[in-house]
């Protein structure tokens, strides 16, 4: 029992201890990051950009001026858009866009996640809608 234990304890520092955060300068980014962000954000330089490795998760954080902040998995695809302003509706599903605009007519989204089977967008007043990955809405998430 004891050597289980004792293996227990060494794989979860193992795992811990992989956690690692780097800076990555502009030109070292991925050039699907570099793509997705001069596409749908070209007015918003960069301002930093991490590398996050968590165990076996790897993650690019990246931080464009205008407090929008974006999360790219290890295949270089967006999965988290955060931002204080309307996001560009070339990053957000068009049924989502028209759901919104539809039943919240006086609000924008400021917030896009993908989730493993869901889509999650914030809007400016507060609340996050939560919908499947077709785009076909599921509730109100609180």
């Amino acid at each position: 029992m004891r050597k289980i234990n004792l293996a227990i304890i060494l794989a979860i520092f193992t795992f811990a201890s992989c956690e690692k955060e780097t800076m990555v300068k502009e030109n070292d980014l991925p050039a699907e990051i570099k793509t997705f962000i001069t596409t749908h954000f070209p007015a918003n330089p960069i301002i930093q950009s991490v590398k996050d490795r968590d165990g076996l998760e790897l993650t690019y954080d990246v931080i464009l001026e205008g407090n929008i902040s974006l999360e790219f998995n290890r295949k270089k695809q967006i999965t988290d858009i955060d931002g204080i302003a309307k996001l560009p509706d070339s990053v957000i599903p068009s049924k989502i866009i028209d759901y919104v605009s539809a039943n919240y007519s006086g609000n924008v989204i400021t917030g896009w996640e993908l989730d493993n089977k869901n889509q999650q967008v914030s809007l400016d007043n507060g609340l996050e809608l939560e919908f499947n990955m077709a785009g076909d809405f599921l509730r109100i998430d609180s």
